[in-house]
C-alpha cells in the first residue's frame, strides 16, 4: 500500500462514522461494494483544516455493482441496508452502479455515460478528481484502497474538475459552491479548460 493510501486510511478509520459503516457492510452482502464520495473525502478535509469530525457530511454512499440492474432488485437491497445502518449519524445512500445509465440523463439533462462494468469506472467518474476514491474491505477485515488519480488533491485540498466524468459544468459548479461554503480553505479550479492551478499528481 502507498505511503498516502496508509495515510488516508489513518485518517477516515479514525472517523466513527466510516469505522462503522465499514464494519456493518459485509452483512448486506452485496459483490463488488466500496464507500466512497463525501463521508471519506470530506473527513480527510475535516482533519486538514481542524473540523469536528462529521462537519459538513450530508450521507455516506455506498456502491455495490450487480448486473441484475432491475428497480426491484436494487430495492431489496435498499430495504436490507435501512436496519442495517439505523443509528448512524448520516443515512447511507445505498446504489447498484450497473443502473447508473438508466436514470442519468433524466437526473442531470446530459447524455448518460456508457454502462459502468464496475464500481471502479464509477468512482472513476465522479465530478471532481478529490472525490475519486473509495475503501472496502477484503474477506478478512483489512481495509483497501481505490483511488484512481492519486491523493495529491484530496491532501492539498484542490477541487479540480475530472475530465473523464459525465458530470456536466452546473453539477460541478454546485457542488463545489456548496463544499467551499462549508471548507473556504479550499482551492477550487474553473471548469474552463486551461485554467492555471495546482498540477495533478499523476498516480
Amino acid at each position: 500500500m502507498r505511503p498516502d493510501e496508509e495515510t488516508f486510511l489513518d485518517v477516515v478509520l479514525a472517523d466513527p462514522t466510516v469505522a462503522e459503516v465499514l464494519r456493518r457492510a459485509p452483512a448486506l452482502g452485496v459483490h463488488d461494494w466500496w464507500l466512497t464520495a463525501g463521508v471519506l473525502f470530506q473527513t480527510v478535509w475535516n482533519a486538514r483544516t481542524g473540523r469536528p469530525p462529521g462537519t459538513g457530511i450530508l450521507d455516506a454512499d455506498l456502491f455495490y455493482f450487480d448486473p441484475d440492474t432491475g428497480w426491484d432488485a436494487e430495492d431489496a437491497v435498499i430495504a436490507r441496508a435501512v436496519p442495517l445502518f439505523a443509528g448512524l449519524p448520516v443515512p447511507v445512500e445505498v446504489r447498484n452502479e450497473a443502473r447508473v445509465h438508466l436514470w442519468y440523463a433524466g437526473r442531470f439533462g446530459v447524455p448518460a455515460p456508457a454502462a459502468f462494468r464496475d464500481c471502479s469506472e464509477a468512482i472513476d467518474s465522479f465530478a471532481a478528481v478529490c472525490c475519486a476514491v473509495g475503501v472496502t474491505v477484503d474477506s478478512a477485515g483489512r481495509p483497501r484502497v481505490y483511488a484512481p488519480y492519486g491523493m495529491g488533491d484530496l491532501f492539498d485540498l484542490v477541487v479540480r474538475p475530472n475530465r473523464r466524468s459525465p458530470a456536466p459544468r452546473h453539477v460541478y459548479e454546485a457542488k463545489a459552491a456548496r463544499w467551499q461554503s462549508v471548507w473556504p480553505e479550499l482551492t477550487v479550479l474553473s471548469w474552463d479548460p486551461g485554467t492555471a492551478g495546482p498540477a495533478l499528481r499523476a498516480r
